[in-house]
This record gives C-alpha cells, structure tokens and sequence, in this order.
C-alpha cells in the first residue's frame, strides 16, 4: 500500500484573516455597476474605491489610516459624465491614479498627501481616444508614465500620458469586446482576452500579435489572463458545462496547456492576481464570498491548490497590495481590500511563523517605485527590467515620488491658460506684498534696538 506524499511548500500553511471591524472601511455606497473589474486600488497610501454617484461618476479616495465609518459629505472624485468602470494607482507616484469610464475618456488624477478635502473635478490630464465606454486601465511596470486602455470599441490604446498623446493605436486585432489586458513584467509584451474566444500576446510597440492562442476555454463567459513566472500564462474560464476552470499555457507550445483544472459551478467571474515574489496566484470570484490560493510552479501539475480564504459575505470588487505596503514583521505575504455592498474589509494573507526576525525566504527583493526607463525612451524601443528593492527594514522611500509633470501647452485651452496667466499674477502680486511687509518689519526691528541702545547708554 503506498502513501501519498504531501508535497513540501513553505506557503502550505498560508491562511486569510480578515482585520478587526475598527481597521475597516465602513458606510461606503460601492458602485452597482455590472461590470467584471476590480472596483478598488490601493497602495501604500491610499485606497480608492468606485462608488455609487448621481449624475455620474465618481469614486473615492481614502488615506489609508482613515478607517472606521466614512461620512457620507467626504468629498469624492467626481470629473467623469458617465459612470466609473475602472481605476489603478500609477505604480511609479502613490499620488497619481488613472479612472476610465462609460464617457468614454480616460483621466488622470492627482491626489494630495493626506487625501482630498474638497470634491475633485479637474483631472490633471483628460485622454480622449476611445469611442466607446472605457473599462480596463494599466499603467506600464517600468516605463515613467505609460498608460494602457481598452475599450468597447475594442481598441487598445497607449498613452504617453506627460504629453496627453495617444501614441500607439491597436485597431485592427480584436474583433470583439476585450475582457482583459495586462503587461508582462518587464512592459515588453502585452497579453489580452478577447470575446472572440482568443488570447492574443502582442508586441506593445508594434501592434503585432507575436502568439495566438484559440478557444484556452470552451465555454462562452468571460476569460481572464495574467502572465506568470518564467513567461508563462494563467488564465480562468469556463467550460462548455458553465464549469469554472484555471488553465496555465507555454506561448512557446500554446497546443495543449500545462494543466487545466476545473473548480466549481459557480457563475462570477475569476479574477486573477499573481505575485512573482513567491509564485502564488490568488483567484478572486466577483460575487464569490471565498478567494482560493494555488502555487505555482515548474513541476507538474505546475498549478498546485494551497487553500481557501472564505467568509460569509460576498464580494463586489477586490484591492490587491503592492508588495511594498506589506507588513513584513508580521509574516504578511498578501493583502486585498475586499469590497462588500456597503464596506471595504482588508484581508490579511499570513504565513505563520514563530521567529520575529526577517524573513529572508519569504521577501526576495521586489519591485520597487521607481521606473527603470522614461516614456519617450520607451516608445522608441528601449526596454527596462524592474528595478528591485529590499524590504529587510520595511519599505522606506529613499527617493521622493517621480514628480508628475504635464506639458500643459500641449493640452491647455485658451481660456484654462488664460486662467493660469491671471493665477500666477496674482501670485506675483502676493509675493510683492509679502515682501513689502518683511521690509517694513526689519526697519521696524531697527528703530526697536536702536532706541534700546539709547535707553542702555543714559
């Protein structure tokens, strides 16, 4: 009779907690809007969230430490005509975050330190390109201010946001809605999923597709893709009995995949985050109350089922953490900021350790916020790897946040310039008197000690 071996992983025991009622985010209306994206960003600042708004769309955005129950006057982010369908955090400033919408445009936020304190309404930069609703935003790993949209139209398009251009339009590819878009790791490739029952790998640049991949699921719902380690790709489905499945494919061998797994009936969408650190990918389902964890790796069955975080409530829409606004002391490998109808509730993913030491096992290097390449070069053709930072002591931000910088000439209408010409006179003319008043007190100040010398010498 022969055992079976439980294979050896140090993220076996990873288990989900969800934080204390306090350390939620509570009398928030999440947007109602049927639409199969995250609903949510965060990093180490802020979280932001989609919300419900009449008369279009908004969403909110909330430093991180403002937790318990939200007072219905915060003032929100509020500039789109239509409703919100997405937003992401640029990952090279915590200040800036891109939102797309049913208006059709894609805008460019800047948000102050400590958050908002009055309703925002100007974005920074407005993108028009689109001629249908926008619904996937991601901004590019490496490269300083590169954005990718896709919409409706079933275009894609990269943006070199400081100049507020579209650079590169790819409108001959898909031929039906786009589900998902998303980069590789080092931005030289993009990897999309099409409602034309294909997943595509193309050449940002060029506009090519270098791979193609026909029917990776058999049903008829919506397919998800993300790249994985090694160039790999893990995508979730369907299969023609409405079964949900995850598939991991070689774009080298895209034939027949690695592994195809079926896990269950259920009919939300499964959203995929992946962390290169440590090889997991966690499946989030939209309306699901469960988010499911497997590791993958180079040994067969290359997609390894770890467990499942599960809760009684389901959720609308999932934040995922970057790595670098973990907290490594405590063993945290994860963290999503799960929606509900009327809360965000942080999850912790924990591997349960008994040392308080670093570590060093579980927190390689990872990817820090600092581009590795500019914008112009990028389009030009120059790729730039991730440049890695270390999290021994916590994440420190040595370098201050890219500063974000619009060429407002290239955007600015003549009444908006005209606006900024009598702003900055005015400023001109506030500085005067500023210094007119520091004149008057130093002679003040002289006539002060001049008389107290004369008092000293009587």
């Amino acid at each position: 009779m022969s055992r079976k071996v439980v294979r050896s992983s140090k993220f076996r025991h990873v288990f989900g907690q969800a934080l204390k009622a306090d350390q939620c985010y509570d009398d928030i209306r999440i947007s109602q809007m049927t639409w199969d994206s995250n609903f949510c960003s965060v990093n180490p600042k802020f979280v932001a969230m989609i919300v419900d708004a009449s008369g279009g769309g908004a969403f909110i955005v909330l430093p991180l430490s403002k937790t318990g129950r939200i007072d219905m006057s915060l003032p929100t982010v509020c500039g789109h005509t239509g409703p919100v369908l997405d937003i992401e955090f640029c990952p090279h400033n915590d200040n800036i975050i891109a939102s797309g919408s049913e208006d059709c445009s894609v805008m460019i936020w800047e948000i102050p330190d400590g958050g908002l304190i009055s309703p925002l309404k100007d974005p920074a930069v407005k993108l028009d390109g689109h001629s249908k609703r926008v619904g996937i935003l991601s901004w590019h790993p490496t490269a300083h201010n590169v954005l990718m949209s896709a919409g409706c139209d079933n275009v894609v398009i990269l943006w070199n946001v400081v100049h507020g251009e579209a650079v590169v339009r790819i409108d001959s590819v898909h031929t039906d809605l786009i589900y998902s878009a998303c980069w590789n790791r080092n931005g030289s490739q993009i990897l999309t999923s099409c409602k034309d029952k294909k997943l595509r790998v193309l050449d940002p640049r060029k506009g090519s597709v270098i791979c193609e991949k026909d029917k990776p699921h058999e049903g008829s719902r919506p397919v998800r893709a993300v790249f994985v380690s090694d160039g790999k790709i893990l995508t979730t489905g369907f299969s023609r009995m409405s079964e949900r499945q995850v598939a991991l494919w070689d774009p080298k061998n895209f034939g027949e995949p690695l592994t195809l797994q079926e896990l269950d009936t259920s009919s939300g969408v499964l959203l995929p985050f992946f962390d290169p650190d440590t090889g997991i990918v966690y499946l989030c389902g939209k309306g699901d109350s469960s988010i499911r964890y497997f590791e993958v790796t180079d040994e067969a069955p290359y997609v390894h089922y770890l467990s499942m975080y599960s809760s009684k409530e389901s959720q609308k829409g999932m934040g995922y953490m970057p790595k670098r606004g973990l907290e490594v002391n405590k063993c945290e490998i994860a963290r999503f900021y799960k929606l509900h109808e009327r809360k965000c509730e942080p999850i912790v993913m924990t591997v349960p350790r008994k040392s308080d030491l670093f570590q060093e096992d579980l927190y390689p290097d990872t990817i820090g916020p600092e581009p590795s390449v500019e914008a112009d070069d990028w389009f030009s053709g120059k790729n730039g790897e991730p440049i890695l930072i270390s999290l021994k002591d916590g994440f420190v931000a040595t370098t201050k946040n890219k500063e974000f910088k619009v060429i407002k000439s290239l955007m600015a209408t003549t009444s908006s310039s005209l606006s900024n010409r009598q702003s900055d006179s005015a400023d001109v003319q506030t500085l005067q008197a500023l210094q007119n008043e520091v004149k008057e007190l130093r002679e003040m100040v002289e006539q002060l000690t001049q008389r107290v010398s004369e008092l000293e010498s009587k």
